[in-house]
């Protein structure tokens, strides 16, 4: 299969900007409900969102159906559904430990902690599967982290304890993405995505009964909020992210969708009416810049000797 494919860098691309505007829904529907029962409900909608469209594409599938073996078949299936699982466990750790950890640390220091998963996805895909990056990738994801730390910290940098909880989120992240890639080589990238968020929405909901105190009032309060980071940034985000990911090479992939951070502070500003300063803008400016160097092509040649 072709890595660093320009449609799969255009899907991720997508992707960020969809997470990106999430965050401003997220803070309006956080001043009425809870955050876990805020994820149960908008997991509840991706999961029913994307099995529908599962589903649609099986019946087209079965009408004109792909020549596969009977092994090819059985490993479709088999990595499809490890792959759900898997990455459901993986997303479900990541978004815990994020939003417990924020309860205690600012959210531009978690968004900045978050974000290295962009440097730890090479470094864990170099460690468990030997793959190497070329020089240019390396320097991108370098000037990206750069380009985060001024995006997002602006008041010194201190760990606390929600920061380590943080630190774990960017670990599980990591985890999340190169599963992702490991099981989109040969799974169904929708019914992964199908699968993870039903598995996300099981969890969390289990957890907000011994928590929160989740009622019917809440979350109507926040049915805006719920329906978009529902439908559009769980249901359609995380099934982009599947497919882009089963064309881009891992560690590309997490610095695109690490512009979610730039797109988050844009929203803000075009949403919110938030005021972007000097410092942030320079960031982003420096994310874009990170994004645009990992795009040269390079020589395989000279790719292979490069890097870790």
């Amino acid at each position: 299969m072709q890595k660093n494919n320009a449609l799969g860098s255009m899907i991720l691309t997508l992707t960020a900007i969809i997470w990106g505007t999430s965050f401003a829904f997220q803070r309006v529907g956080m001043e009425s409900i809870e955050p876990i029962t805020f994820t149960a409900a908008r997991m509840s909608l991706a999961s029913l969102a994307i099995w529908l469209v599962a589903f649609l594409l099986g019946r087209r599938e079965a009408k004109n159906p792909p020549k596969r073996s009977v092994e090819e078949e059985q490993l479709r299936r088999k990595s499809t559904l490890l792959g759900g699982i898997c990455c459901g466990i993986f997303l479900t750790a990541a978004s815990l430990f994020q939003q417990i950890g924020m309860v205690t640390t600012t959210a531009g220091k978690a968004g900045f902690i978050t974000a290295l998963y962009m440097l730890l996805v090479p470094i864990f895909n170099f460690i468990l599967f030997r793959k190497r990056n070329s020089i240019l990738v390396w320097a991108g994801v370098l000037i990206g982290v750069v380009g985060m730390y001024l995006l997002c910290i602006k008041d010194g940098f201190h760990l606390t304890h929600g920061d380590t909880l943080v630190c774990i989120c960017a670990f599980l992240f990591t985890g999340h993405i190169l599963c992702c890639d490991y099981f989109t080589r040969n799974g169904d990238p929708v019914r992964i995505a199908a699968i993870q968020s039903t598995m996300v929405f099981l969890i969390s909901t289990v957890i907000a009964f011994l928590a929160e105190e989740p009622t019917w009032e809440k979350i109507t309060s926040a049915v805006i909020p719920i329906l978009y980071c529902g439908v559009v940034s769980a249901g359609a985000g995380y099934t982009m992210q599947l497919i882009g990911q089963k064309y881009t090479d891992p560690t590309i992939a997490s610095l695109l969708m690490s512009l979610e951070s730039v797109f988050a502070v844009l929203g803000g500003a075009v949403i919110l009416h938030e005021r972007m300063s000097p410092r942030e803008a320079l960031g982003c400016i420096i994310m874009f810049a990170a994004i645009l160097l990992v795009q040269i092509p390079v020589k395989p040649k000279k790719a292979a000797s490069s890097g870790f």
